[in-house]
C-alpha cells in the first residue's frame, strides 16, 4: 500500500490541511513531536501539511470525546476563523496503552508494522489508508483512533465521499459478538438494501456496545447472505454466507457546522471533569430513533463521574435530530491492534490482515541464515539478530538487538531491548526496555510480564493484592521471592489503584543489557520458585517508567539499529 505523497509537498485539495494527533500529557506530546520531526526530516511523510500534537488539558481524564472538543478549541486558537475551511484528520492517540505496553512509551500511533523499507508505523498506514478521502471531502474533521486498521474494496466507479451535513460514519459487516464491543448502526431499512460493495444510507439510531438481545430487539441484525463479501477478507462457506451480521463503526466525519456547535458547547462547559466517549456520547444522540435511555447507563464507563450524566444530557439536547449518514462498506474488514493478543495474532499467525497487507516475517532487519528463526510465523521488525540466536514461532522482535546465545520461546514480544547474555526467554513472555532520566542521568529499566497478564486490573486494598497475577503466579508470592516488602510504598499511584501497572518492581540499571538481565532473572525466579533478592536496587513501576522516560535516548538506540541495517543493505 504505497503512501504516494511521501516526501513530496502535497498540492492544495489533494491531502489533509491538518493532521492532528492527541496526547495524554506533556511527556507523551514531547515524544510524539520528536518522532514526527524525525519522520519529516527523513521525508517519510507528505510535506506541506500542518502536523500538530495537541495535549489534553491537565486534570481529570476527558476521554476521546473530550479530546475531540479540546482539539477544536486548539485549532481555533491557532488559526482563528480560518480553521473552518480546513480538511482535518484527527487521530486519537492519548492513551497509555496498558494492554499493549510496548507502545506505551512512544505511542500507539508510532507502533511498528512488519512491512516497508524503512518500516511503516501506524501513522503512515493511516495516511495511506485514507489517501483518497481528502479530495472527496468537504471541509470538516475525520476522527479515527490510533490502533485500528480499516481495509475495504469498492468498485472502479465507486468513491467514498464525505459531503453531507452532520455526521458521516463508515460501517463494516461484523459478527454479532464483535458488535458487543463496538458501536452498532440500526440502519434505516427503507434506504438500505445490503447489496453491492458500497452503499450510502442513513442510521435510525446508534447502539454503543449493545448485548445481542438488544441488537435483535432494535432491528440491527442482518443476514450476511444479503451482503457482498470480499473473498480475501474471509474464508467462507455457505453457512457463514447465510449467517447473521451487524454493521459496526470505525471512523466518522463531522462537517464544520457541527464542529462549531460542539466547540461552542465546550466553551460553555468551561472545564470538563469527566470522560466523554466520541462514539458512545456523540453518536448515540443522533438519528430519528435516538432516545435518552443511554444517558444514565454507565455500565461501559470506566469511572462514573457525577458530571457525566449532566454532560450527556446537554450533548443529547445539542445533537438531537442531527443526521447520522452511514457509508456501508460490505467488502471491508475492521482490525483492532490494541492488545498483546491482537498484536501477536495479526502479525504472526495466519491472519487475514497479514495476507491483505502482505506483512513480512523479517522487515527491515538483519537476520543471517545462522540466526535460527523457525518459520514464517515470526515477525522481526527493525532488529538485528546475531548468528546463533533462536526465535520461536509466533514471536515478535522489534527495535532490538538479540545476541548469539539467546533463545526466545513461542508467542513472545521483545521490544527496544539489547540481549547479549546466554538466556532462554520463556514462551508468552513480554519484555520491553525503556531509557529513563533520573536526576539528569540516563538509566535503563526493562519491564517483563506474561503476554496474558492484565496490567489494567487493580485492587483498592493492600490486603487484596494476592488476587493480582504475574506470569500466572500471585503477585504476593512473587514479592516474597524478590524480597520486596508489602507496604504503602510498594505502589506508585497515590490513589487506590494498586496493580501491575503501578507496582514498583523493576530495577533501575546503568546499562540497557543489565536491565534486561535483571528483569529476566526476576522472571526466572518466579518460574522456578527460587529467591532473587532486589534489595538495594531503585525500583520503578511501569507508570513511573513512563513519567521518567527519556525519549531522545530511546530514539537514539533505534537510530543506531536503523543506521546499521541501512549500512548492511
Amino acid at each position: 500500500m504505497p503512501l504516494c505523497s511521501t516526501g513530496r509537498v502535497a498540492r492544495p485539495g489533494e491531502f489533509w490541511d491538518v493532521v492532528a494527533v492527541t496526547a495524554a500529557d506533556a511527556e507523551q506530546a514531547l515524544a510524539y513531536r520528536q518522532q514526527l520531526a524525525e519522520k519529516l526530516s527523513r521525508r517519510e511523510l507528505p510535506l506541506g501539511v500542518r502536523y500538530h500534537v495537541f495535549v489534553d488539558p491537565p486534570g481529570p481524564k476527558i476521554g476521546n470525546g473530550g479530546s475531540t472538543l479540546h482539539v477544536l478549541r486548539c485549532l481555533e486558537d491557532l488559526y482563528g476563523d480560518k480553521w473552518t475551511s480546513f480538511i482535518v484528520l484527527l487521530i486519537h492517540s492519548g492513551g497509555y496503552s496498558q494492554r499493549l505496553p510496548n507502545a506505551s512509551a512512544l505511542g500507539k500511533i508510532f507502533t511498528a508494522l512488519p512491512f516497508g523499507n524503512p518500516i511503516y508505523q501506524m501513522l503512515e498506514l493511516k495516511l495511506a489508508m485514507y489517501i483518497d478521502f481528502p479530495s472527496h471531502m468537504k471541509p470538516g474533521i475525520l476522527i479515527t483512533c490510533s490502533d485500528d486498521i480499516e481495509l475495504y474494496s469498492t468498485g472502479v466507479t465507486e468513491t467514498i465521499t464525505f459531503d453531507k451535513p452532520g455526521f458521516t460514519a463508515l460501517a463494516h459487516p461484523s459478527d454479532l459478538t464483535v458488535g458487543t464491543t463496538h458501536g452498532v448502526f440500526v440502519l434505516d431499512p427503507s434506504s438500505f438494501s445490503g447489496r453491492g460493495g458500497l452503499e450510502y444510507t442513513s442510521c435510525h439510531h446508534f447502539l454503543h456496545k449493545p448485548d445481542i438481545e438488544t441488537m435483535r430487539q432494535c432491528g440491527a441484525v442482518c443476514l450476511r447472505g444479503n451482503c457482498s463479501q470480499l473473498s480475501s477478507s474471509r474464508d467462507h462457506n455457505d453457512s457463514e454466507m447465510d449467517s447473521e451480521c451487524v454493521y459496526t463503526d470505525s471512523i466518522f466525519y463531522i462537517d464544520h457546522s457541527i464542529a462549531k456547535q460542539l466547540l461552542t458547547f465546550y466553551k460553555q462547559m468551561g472545564t470538563l471533569c469527566c470522560e466523554i466517549d466520541a462514539y458512545g456520547d456523540f453518536l448515540q444522540a443522533l438519528g430519528p430513533g435516538a432516545t435518552q435511555d443511554y444517558i444514565k447507563n454507565t455500565s461501559n464507563v470506566t469511572t462514573e463521574e457525577s458530571q457525566l450524566v449532566e454532560v450527556r444530557q446537554k450533548l443529547y439536547s445539542l445533537l438531537k435530530g442531527t443526521a447520522l449518514n452511514v457509508i456501508v462498506l460490505n467488502n471491508s474488514k475492521f482490525y483492532h491492534i490494541g492488545t498483546t493478543q491482537e498484536y501477536l495474532f495479526h502479525f504472526t499467525s495466519d491472519s487475514k490482515l497479514k495476507f491483505e497487507l502482505d506483512l513480512l516475517s523479517v522487515a527491515f532487519s538483519i537476520s543471517s541464515d545462522k540466526a535460527k528463526t523457525l518459520d514464517q510465523s515470526t515477525s522481526i521488525i527493525q532488529s538485528i539478530l546475531e548468528p546463533g540466536c533462536f526465535v520461536g514461532p509466533g514471536s515478535i522482535i522489534e527495535y532490538s538487538r538479540i545476541g548469539p546465545e539467546v533463545s526466545v520461546g513461542r508467542s513472545s514480544i521483545i521490544s527496544g531491548s539489547y540481549i547479549n547474555l546466554k538466556v532462554d526467554i520463556p514462551s508468552n513472555c513480554f519484555l520491553s526496555s525503556l531509557s529513563v532520566k533520573i536526576n539528569n542521568q540516563v538509566k535503563y529499566v526493562s519491564m517483563v510480564f506474561s503476554v496474558e497478564d492484565d496490567l489494567k486490573k487493580s485492587v483498592k486494598l493492600l490486603s487484596d493484592i494476592h488476587s493480582l497475577q504475574f506470569f500466572g503466579v500471585s503477585l504476593l508470592e512473587c514479592l516474597d521471592l524478590w524480597g520486596i516488602e508489602v507496604s504503602d510504598q510498594l505502589f506508585s499511584n497515590e490513589s487506590t489503584r494498586l496493580g501491575l501497572w503501578t507496582a514498583r518492581i523493576f530495577p533501575v540499571c546503568s546499562t540497557l543489557s543489565e536491565s534486561v538481565r535483571l528483569s529476566l532473572q526476576m522472571l526466572n525466579s518466579v518460574q522456578h520458585m527460587s529467591a532473587f533478592k532486589l534489595n538495594g536496587f531503585k525500583l520503578l513501576s511501569v507508570e513511573e517508567m513512563l513519567t521518567y522516560k527519556d525519549v531522545e535516548d530511546m530514539l537514539k538506540f533505534r537510530k543506531q539499529i536503523y543506521d546499521e541495517i541501512r549500512l548492511q543493505r
